[in-house]
């Protein structure tokens, strides 16, 4: 990792920066792909800074910041067992959310997430990891097909009341 990146975990007095990353970053991915009222309903309901302390306060669930020159450009939520989205199997963790701002996606900090997220479940010896990618974002699943994870099942994901179909992958460790 380049001296001016950093990954660490987010502490609890980082909640409302935490909020401000996740919102901007679940904006610029997927708001042009979405219904306007189900997508606002959806990000005021899930990235709430009570829905995120609950989360965060959930020992199942680990949160971290990955950042460039001291500024947030980046973060990762892990999950492991009953904090999973879905029980996809034994001995496993799963990255639910991974994102890094848009200006500096291409400049290999997804790749970096992905490491070390797979250093952490190599070290809590975990058989695998998983995650869950909308069907419609075709630059990420080819992203973690390249970093290795293969198509294994699908589950849907609510955005308000709008069903939509994850493609759930994974990479044996």
């Amino acid at each position: 990792m380049p001296s001016q990146t950093s990954f660490r975990k987010v502490n609890q007095n980082e909640l409302e920066q935490l909020r401000d990353i996740a919102v901007l970053t679940f904006i610029n991915t997927y708001q042009h792909l979405n219904e306007p009222n189900n997508f606002q309903n959806y990000i005021n309901e899930n990235f709430s800074l009570s829905k995120l302390t609950e989360e965060f306060n959930n020992p199942f669930s680990q949160f971290y910041f990955l950042e460039l020159n001291d500024k947030v450009i980046g973060y990762l939520k892990l999950n492991t067992n009953d904090a999973q989205t879905d029980k996809v199997g034994e001995n496993c963790t799963e990255i639910e959310r991974i994102y890094v701002l848009r200006e500096q996606q291409g400049n290999g900090f997804g790749k970096l997430l992905i490491n070390e997220s797979i250093s952490i479940a190599k070290a809590d010896n975990f058989q695998f990891i998983w995650l869950g990618v909308w069907e419609l974002n075709k630059s990420a699943i080819a992203f973690y097909e390249k970093m290795g994870f293969v198509a294994f099942d699908t589950h849907h994901f609510k955005v308000s009341n709008e069903l939509q179909t994850d493609i759930l992958m994974k990479l044996s460790l």
